[in-house]
């Protein structure tokens, strides 16, 4: 177990090693050698660099605050919405819930770069292009989201449901009141999915965007990666920079995303 988390963890400190060295010749002649993974002592420039933007023109903050408005946005109306979409088709009958419930799984397996060009003709059509709507509106709805809420719902006692009602709640109050607190693992373990997923997205972002005035940390990392002259130690701040957040992220939720795994079944 311990070889498999030096294994794992490896890379984080080889990159945060070279983002502390100033010295890009010192970098490049200590890349193969033991020495890679010896940062002090320590140099802040390449962090200071990448902070202010100088080189590139635009700060590392902008990029961050622009990933922090889409991803927040995201998640908190992605939770609304799915665990809502979810709840409907766990606790209600109606005709046509089986056939909803198919198409949400089937939905899961199907590529995004299948619906990209639909997507991307829609943004065009309503002058979404270059905005942060682009980056949001079409991700709130997300069919796996949706089917982990469903899990949960469906495993919650009906009893629940008809106690709530003899005391005269409605539906939504019933999930309001009842089903929303106590899926607090699953709040959380979508959050950390959404997180993950929108963070690191490129492709879409790309296509939709094209200065940094709306564009997510992923692409302007990779801007970052192309311009010359290419120095490996802002490289790496620049990488560290923009995996620190969700390393907090999952830290601080790693809890409730364990519980929410086990109570789901999706361990196999």
């Amino acid at each position: 177990m311990i070889l498999v988390a030096v294994v794992f963890l490896l890379p984080l400190w080889v990159m945060i090693a070279t983002s502390l060295k100033g010295d890009e010749l010192q970098i490049m002649r200590e890349m193969a050698t033991l020495r890679a993974l010896w940062p002090f002592p320590p140099a802040w420039g390449n962090y200071r660099a990448v902070l202010t933007g100088e080189g590139f023109g635009t700060p590392w903050a902008r990029f961050f605050l622009n990933t922090c408005l889409i991803v927040g946005s995201i998640v908190v109306l992605g939770v609304l919405v799915n665990s809502m979409a979810a709840f409907a088709l766990a606790r209600l009958r109606f005709r046509g819930r089986g056939f909803l419930v198919s198409a949400v799984v089937a939905l899961i397996i199907l590529p995004f770069e299948g619906l990209a060009v639909p997507l991307f003709l829609m943004i065009n059509r309503f002058g979404w292009f270059d905005s942060f709507q682009a980056q949001i509106v079409p991700f709130i709805a997300h069919p796996f989201s949706i089917f982990l809420f469903y899990q949960f719902f469906n495993k919650i006692p009906r009893d629940l449901d008809e106690a709530a009602k003899v005391d005269g709640a409605s539906w939504w109050q019933i999930y309001r009141k009842i089903a929303l607190p106590i899926s607090r693992p699953v709040i959380a373990t979508v959050a950390i999915l959404q997180s993950l997923e929108y963070w690191n997205s490129f492709l879409w972002p790309l296509m939709v965007t094209r200065g940094p005035e709306f564009r997510p940390l992923s692409v302007a990392m990779n801007t970052f990666f192309g311009q010359p002259p290419r120095h490996w130690g802002d490289i790496m701040a620049f990488a560290f920079l923009t995996a620190l957040p969700l390393l907090i992220l999952y830290l601080s939720f790693q809890r409730w995303f364990v519980r929410s795994v086990a109570q789901s079944g999706l361990k196999g």
